[in-house]
């Protein structure tokens, strides 16, 4: 029995395109007919593509074994996760007295898990909804039903499959479109059940991060790879949680405002470091988290409205900002992570506050003290960048913060 491109597509749940787009990019070999240069779909050629679409999937196959995650098993940019052990030293070689750590611009929230594992209280904000879940999940003091929970992470693995929302917008696009499937599944059945707020959290941040681990990106959501090399089956884990003596608050505002009726005894900063609006990159996190099945347009599958994430320190509008956050914080300590990006790479890349600048605002408010560390940058790969470098900025607070208006 002879078979076509078709047929296999719909075994391994991509598009034809996704097949030829495999073929020209030389992932297996193809016989070919010599005078017409087509694609012969003879045993060969079907055994190299089953053995291409194995090896892929056994790329997850240690992560699918693994029943848990933790908190800084996620793709992110400008995530801090190699930089925990610097922070760490700068923090505990120059500072004293350090109890309570807010960290305002949480995003995957790695910086302020380190100090809740070392028993110190956080204050911990971002303004997207799908990082939000995940302080809920890891920090939050609600309890939750674990028996309760796990059975659920189960039953969202052993789904059957139909068309959905998900496979509809993103399938073979963003995700495999098997996986967009299960995806779009597990998001209606977590919307079904009775939860309280940390139980549900918790089944939308096992939902985000295994979306990670699929998503047919670099990374991010502002882009899909054209060529569908991410078909391993998505697979639901629960977290593994910190039960810690600590205490936790949790915002979801605005950083320059929230600075305003918080206190710290270390604030630390580490804003949107160029033009990319996370709000943007993130829009599928969020749209799959927030669950209102909005219209989406252009070739990224974007909703028209995504004004509530938008960050003015993703603008021209970042040293005003930035000085206006620095001049209300009340804390002993401001220590604050940025690079020396502002004028190198694309220019999306280039950082919107110099160093200059980050230095003669931080003044205002006492001395500080520059330490840096070689690191690579993240330039979307147009751009070859050499000696770039991640600063702390740690700032011994001598000036009294700024009167709330």
């Amino acid at each position: 029995m002879t078979i076509n491109k078709n047929q296999l597509a719909e075994k391994y749940n991509v598009s034809s395109r996704t097949i030829t787009n495999w073929i020209n990019s030389g992932n297996f070999s193809v016989t070919r007919n010599p005078t017409t240069r087509r694609v012969i779909w003879d045993k060969n050629t079907v055994e190299n593509l089953e053995q291409f679409v194995r090896k892929n999937n056994e790329k997850t196959s240690v992560q699918t074994n693994q029943q848990e995650f933790n908190i800084e098993n996620r793709r992110y940019l400008g995530a801090k996760s190699r930089m925990l052990d610097f922070i760490q030293q700068v923090v505990q070689n120059n500072t004293n007295g350090v109890n309570k750590v807010a960290d305002i611009f949480g995003g995957t929230g790695v910086v302020a898990n380190m100090f809740y594992q070392q028993n110190k209280d956080i204050i911990i904000n971002d303004i997207l909804d799908s990082n939000y879940i995940a302080y809920e999940t890891f920090f939050s003091q609600n309890n939750f039903n674990t028996n309760k929970v796990e059975l659920l992470i189960r039953q969202m693995n052993e789904l059957p499959l139909k068309d959905n929302y998900v496979s509809e917008k993103y399938g073979n696009k963003f995700f495999s479109t098997e996986n967009a499937k299960k995806i779009g599944e597990a998001r209606e059945f977590i919307e079904q059940q009775q939860l309280n707020e940390r139980e549900k959290a918790i089944l939308l941040t096992s939902l985000v991060y295994a979306m990670d681990k699929v998503a047919n990106t670099v990374g991010h959501y502002d882009a899909y790879r054209r060529i569908m090399d991410t078909t391993a089956p998505i697979v639901f884990k629960k977290p593994n949680i910190f039960n810690g003596t600590s205490k936790a608050k949790l915002y979801q505002e605005d950083a320059n405002q929230l600075v305003r009726h918080i206190t710290a005894d270390l604030v630390y900063i580490d804003t949107p470091y160029n033009s990319r609006q996370y709000g943007d990159v993130y829009h599928v996190l969020e749209n799959i988290v927030d669950w209102q099945k909005p219209e989406l347009y252009g070739v990224a599958m974007k909703p028209k409205d995504r004004s509530k994430t938008k960050s003015d320190y993703s603008t021209s509008k970042a040293p005003l900002a930035f000085d206006d956050l620095i001049q209300h914080i009340s804390s002993k300590y401001i220590l604050v992570s940025y690079n020396n990006m502002a004028h190198k790479g694309t220019g999306r890349s280039n950082a919107k506050i110099s160093n200059d600048e980050i230095m003669k605002i931080l003044s205002k408010r006492g001395h500080v003290v520059r330490y840096e560390l070689p690191f690579q940058a993240y330039t979307t790969g147009k751009t070859t960048l050499t000696n770039h470098k991640e600063y702390l900025y740690l700032v011994n607070v001598e000036t009294e913060a700024k009167i709330n208006d």
